[in-house]
């Protein structure tokens, strides 16, 4: 496996939870549950994504803008998900919220996917995206 396969495989988890969540109502324990697990699942990714693969990148001319503006918008997110922890869920502005971050997440997922992955691509060589996938597939275990 390497680093790109490891990083798809946990944005399937997160687009899955997010395309329940914005279905779901009311201020409810399947909404409580879908959210606490979005909010681990954002939360552990990101810190893996930026220890693992975002921190090599910046190291690099070729993905290093690229590389610091992904972590801005981790950081966007961690804003949402806040908002969200500090709105009732029975609230239509929680909805409102959730489907703000459903989009950028939504966003960062596809560009990461589309635009990083393809200069990372240049940037590794097999090595390290091998590596890279074993040392944040680690972390992201133990923090499951």
């Amino acid at each position: 496996m390497n680093i790109f396969e490891a990083l798809r495989a946990d944005h399937e988890i997160q687009r899955t939870l997010i395309d329940k969540l914005v279905n779901t109502s009311g201020d409810n324990d399947l909404r409580k549950n879908m959210f606490n697990k979005l909010k681990h699942e954002l939360e552990i990714h990101a810190d893996a994504e930026e220890r693992h693969f975002y921190i090599p990148l910046i190291e690099k001319d070729l993905t290093q803008e690229k590389a610091r503006h992904s972590i801005a918008e981790h950081h966007e997110m961690d804003e949402l998900v806040e908002k969200l922890e500090n709105t009732d869920m029975s609230s239509p502005a929680w909805l409102t919220y959730m489907k703000q971050l459903a989009q950028k997440v939504e966003h960062h997922l596809d560009e990461e996917e589309q635009e990083v992955f393809q200069l990372a691509g240049k940037a590794l060589n097999e090595k390290d995206k091998q590596q890279l996938a074993t040392t944040y597939q680690e972390e992201i275990d133990k923090s499951r």
